[in-house]
């Protein structure tokens, strides 16, 4: 009995294993190619049809020349102020987060690094699964071994959500500004950076306004203090 319950967990480990080598994404590849889509766009396209309504896309691809340096420090600043110091996790910050958290009895702070979050938004679902975190954290490393950190934070300036079917920078600067993401000013940036951690709900400029600009002030003040690496 013993034997035979040994041999169906080794089964299902090995079988788990397989799985996870066989789906596990071709990080190198996006060295030289940009992701035609991503986990979290085909989850928001699947979640509209399901619920009635017309899937909605606006994205517009653009290279780093073409961001205001204004985006990378105001995202920095307000999402992963150590991301060209770290190697995919800030420690740092995930202690004091763990420790903050204790104190509150609940989870009231996260540290995802910019990398961590370009993973999930990538390939992943949303679920709190230990085995999706698992994943996340090796596919943060392999992003972070295979790719540049300008090269990095372009995917995920061109990939995030910022709002309803919004995504990437130059589809959120003609959307709320009116204008192009080489153009965008540091209190534009600023704002936009204030939206991405919820830009739906928490952070949605039309349903609270007011949380989108006192995080925007944190950021603004914060921006004028990050130093950017040459390309």
């Amino acid at each position: 009995m013993f034997k035979r319950v040994t041999l169906i967990l080794l089964g299902c480990i090995a079988a788990f294993l397989l799985y996870f080598w066989l789906t596990y994404p071709n990080v190198a590849k996006l060295r030289d190619t940009n992701p035609e889509s991503t986990a979290m766009i085909d989850n928001r396209m699947a979640e509209a049809e399901s619920e009635g309504r017309a899937p909605k896309r606006v994205q517009t691809w653009v290279p780093l020349d073409r961001i205001s340096p204004n985006v990378f420090r105001a995202v920095i600043a307000g999402e992963d102020t150590r991301f060209f110091e770290h190697d995919g996790f800030d420690y740092d910050a995930l202690r004091e987060a763990a420790e903050e958290n204790w104190e509150q009895k609940k989870i009231v702070r996260g540290a995802s690094t910019i990398t961590q979050q370009l993973a999930k938004n990538l390939y992943l679902s949303e679920s709190k699964d230990p085995l999706r975190k698992l994943r996340e954290a090796m596919i943060t490393k392999s992003l972070e071994s295979n790719l540049t950190k300008w090269r990095i934070l372009e995917i995920y300036l061109n990939v995030i959500e910022w709002g309803d079917g919004i995504y990437g920078v130059e589809a959120a600067a003609q959307t709320y500004f009116g204008t192009s993401a080489a153009r965008l000013s540091a209190s534009q940036a600023a704002y936009l950076s204030a939206m991405i951690p919820n830009p739906r709900t928490v952070y949605n400029p039309s349903k609270n306004p007011r949380n989108v600009a006192r995080r925007q002030r944190v950021i603004a003040r914060y921006m004028r203090g990050v130093r950017l690496p040459k390309r």
